[in-house]
């Protein structure tokens, strides 16, 4: 019995000698988490003690608490060091508690950390998170796109504003996966025209995709569908028998080098795709030569299609379940466009080919790329009177029905005729009696004409409602 108490004994006199001592030995030892990173744990400074609480309750997910603690340390203590922690402090109470309202709000607070203390290496913290708040609400690339707009423009200002920031890598990966949304949602729109044979909306869609978002999973196929919308407008002005034969030549050269440009793009950026061989056998029809792309290119598709992971049948199914867009397909390297080039739209290229084509009829010189067009409604008003043509705005012109075949040469122009008034002119041709008696009207009447006019008037309002009033058979017999 005695063997048994005597350990505990011993056990008990241990821990109050180590108590007396000040040491605890059944006290729990804090983690590194619970230290604060700012200043020491033994400080009973009241703005520190406040920081604590803040820091205490946002962990226990209290964020109601947290901010007002944080609010009364900035507003109490202005000139302390934990001021510019206990505003960040904020950003992340709303940005933590979730839904629109509590991210509008923690975009507000991040935003004005930033702007108030630029400097701190917390900026580009906060700047990040900004970007990850649009990123977490951006939607498939067939639903809103604003959310994943701002995300790409938050994240180029982080690489831009904080480019020696260790969230500079992070940022850049997250910035590949919006604009493959983004590029998504061009493609669908472009890929729409080009099945339907809206050649022109297809372009300038495809156009805008090609030169914006060159690590884009599908950017071979955009340029294919490119080249191929290019040559299907060959064929249809070829076919054309409104456009004149000395404008066709123009045209057909402008859309050749562009589809030619497509394809050897193909060939150049993405060698060993599929359509890289397609693309070389159009190039060898157009009679044309096929570059060669160099060693670095193919590494360079090699390592971006080596980063692409392909969806699985369960990734794809509980991809319907959500509104979340799938960037499994992002590249994870190569570098993402920072500067977007200028967009194309399907009316700049119509005014272009218009302008081809009134250039070739009056013989001026073609706009360059740079240039802007000129308007067709107002340059081809001459230009297409003076051919019988007039220029449609598909980048074709349609003779007239009722004039002879257009002719190369232009002619001189005929002064516009005078315009007339119908109102105040009589249609037919008066004699000079009548001139006379129109001349007479002109004067002034005296009193008594005056009398005779108002008379003559009342009489044919009589005449007029006596005639109104006159009812035919059925009328007398049915009176109502």
């Amino acid at each position: 019995m005695y063997r048994k108490i005597l350990p505990v004994f011993l056990l008990i006199v241990l821990a109050t000698t180590l108590a007396s001592a000040g040491l605890n030995p059944f006290a729990k030892k804090k983690s590194k988490k619970d230290n604060n990173p700012i200043a020491g744990i033994d400080s009973k400074q009241p703005d520190k003690v406040l920081f604590d609480r803040a820091l205490e309750a946002l962990r226990k997910n209290r964020y109601d608490v947290a901010r007002v603690t944080l609010q009364t340390l900035i507003n109490t203590y202005p000139d302390s060091e934990y001021v510019a922690r206990a505003k960040l402090a904020i950003g992340d109470a709303w940005y933590k508690e979730g839904g629109s309202s509590g991210l509008a709000q923690a975009e507000i607070e991040y935003k004005d950390f930033i702007t108030f203390f630029p400097n701190m290496p917390e900026a580009a913290e906060a700047q990040l998170k900004v970007a990850n708040i649009h990123y977490k609400q951006m939607e498939k690339a067939d639903r809103d796109y604003t959310h994943a707009k701002r995300a790409e423009d938050e994240y180029k200002q982080l690489m831009q504003q904080f480019p020696d920031s260790k969230l500079v890598p992070q940022a850049k990966q997250h910035l590949r996966e919006v604009q493959e949304v983004l590029a998504e949602r061009e493609y669908r729109i472009g890929r729409f025209y080009y099945l339907r044979e809206s050649y022109i909306a297809g372009i300038a869609r495809l156009k805008t995709l090609t030169d914006t978002y060159p690590l884009f999973s599908k950017s071979e196929s955009a340029l294919f569908m490119l080249g191929d919308s290019y040559e299907h407008q060959i064929n249809l002005t070829r076919a054309s028998t409104r456009l004149p034969e000395s404008a066709k030549g123009k045209v057909l050269q402008e859309f050749s080098d562009n589809a030619a440009h497509a394809y050897d793009r193909i060939v150049t950026r993405y060698p060993t795709s599929e359509e890289a061989e397609l693309a070389k056998k159009r190039l060898v029809a157009m009679h044309l030569p096929v570059p060669t792309p160099t060693a670095e290119a193919i590494a360079q598709y090699k390592a971006e299609e080596a980063g692409r992971k392909p969806m699985g049948m369960k990734g794809r199914v509980m991809l319907n379940m959500h509104k979340k867009p799938d960037m499994t397909a992002a590249a994870k390297t190569g570098e993402p466009t920072m500067e977007e080039p200028p967009q194309t739209s399907a009316p700049e290229l119509m005014k272009k080919t218009d302008a081809t084509i009134l250039a070739a009829l009056t013989g001026k010189a073609a706009p360059k790329d740079g240039d802007k067009a000129e308007k067709p409604a107002t340059s081809s008003s001459s230009n297409a009177n003076d051919n019988n043509v007039s220029v449609s705005t598909g980048g074709t012109a349609t003779p007239d029905k009722n004039e002879p075949a257009p002719s190369s040469e232009p002619q001189t122009t005929l002064p516009a005729p005078a315009q007339v008034n119908d109102a105040a002119q009589p249609e037919t041709p008066q004699s000079d009696a009548t001139q006379s008696s129109t001349s007479d009207k002109d004067k002034p009447a005296t009193a008594d004409e005056k009398k005779k006019e108002d008379e003559s008037s009342t009489d044919k309002k009589d005449e007029s409602s006596s005639k109104k009033k006159k009812k035919g058979l059925f009328r007398k017999m049915i009176p109502f």
